[in-house]
């Protein structure tokens, strides 16, 4: 029996996606090598393995549907596959066939691949932290991965995963948060944002915000998603400055800033002044509520 609920659940739940999409050659490889794992393997095995899966598994998206998602989240509170690839899914899978992974030479085992592993592998890897027992065994590992410029390793390890929230101390945590922001990673889709915004991570935004105003340029919407309440008369004002912006998409975040901070008497006046209709519609949307990190999903590029 594995140790550790999060292992047995998402490993389940992963198992069940991988046999609705792998065939053939590439499903009899993964049975054997994960079979293989399962009944103990050197490091230098592990890893060849963890390498291997490249030749089997296409680097496709997985593409979940809904009742996948859900039941991901299920599992495991803050666990999102919706961006995952086949390949990386099949090699978290390895990870989590390891035959006791809650012993210390598994962390060991598992820190040669990550010393030796190309950027796929990489993504993979940090993807399975979550899902391992004993989480803050890799903290210092999972900081390696947040303070990367190699931005898919970043939100491999910082987006769509309960990890950092888990496991990031306030130090940590707003490293990551700070940043997401500056190289452009959706900070709507680090999970437990919400719950763990702070004073000094809405002082870090806001010196943030100047910093690229006096250099002229734009304040990233998804900045505002780091104030909530926690910024005060300063962040008023810099919302404020943010809603004379000749851009929608400015204006549209700073209106859900307004809302975070509790402001939704400016809201309903913005609601009755403003002419653009995306503002219009995010002001209304606002002021039914829907502000949470969420609702700045409406707001990446990314998703558009």
């Amino acid at each position: 029996m594995r140790c550790g609920e999060p292992l047995s659940d998402s490993l389940t739940v992963l198992t069940s996606m991988l046999r609705r999409r792998l065939e053939g050659r590439a499903s009899g490889w993964l049975a054997e090598s994960t079979s293989e794992i399962g009944a103990g393997v050197s490091s230098t095995r592990f890893a060849s393995l963890i390498s291997l899966a490249s030749r089997f598994a296409p680097r496709r998206r997985l593409e979940p549907d809904e009742g996948e998602i859900e039941a991901a989240r299920e599992s495991l509170p803050g666990w999102n596959p919706e961006r995952w690839t086949l390949l990386e899914a099949v090699r978290v899978g390895l990870v989590l066939a390891h035959l006791d992974p809650e012993d210390s030479a598994f962390a060991k085992t598992l820190e040669d691949c990550f010393r030796y592993a190309d950027v796929g592998e990489l993504c993979a890897l940090y993807r399975a932290l979550a899902h391992l027992p004993v989480g803050e065994r890799f903290v210092w590992r999972a900081a390696e991965g947040c303070r990367t410029n190699m931005r898919s390793v970043f939100e491999a390890t910082a987006c769509d995963t309960p990890y950092p929230a888990r496991h990031f101390d306030d130090v940590a945590w707003r490293q990551l948060v700070v940043k997401a922001v500056f190289i452009g990673a959706p900070l709507w889709r680090v999970f437990g944002l919400d719950e763990r915004l702070s004073p000094e991570l809405a002082r870090m935004a806001l010196d943030l915000a100047d910093e690229r105003r006096s250099a002229g340029r734009e304040v990233q919407p998804e900045l505002w998603l780091c104030l909530g309440p926690h910024g005060g008369e300063r962040g008023l004002t810099s919302l404020e400055t943010e809603l004379a912006s000749p851009n929608a998409l400015c204006r549209r975040a700073a209106v859900l800033g307004l809302a975070r901070a509790g402001r939704e008497d400016r809201v309903e006046h913005l609601f009755g002044e403003e002419s653009h209709p995306e503002v219009v519609q995010t002001a209304r949307l606002a002021l039914e509520g829907r502000h949470d990190q969420w609702a700045f999903r409406a707001l990446s590029r990314q998703e558009s």
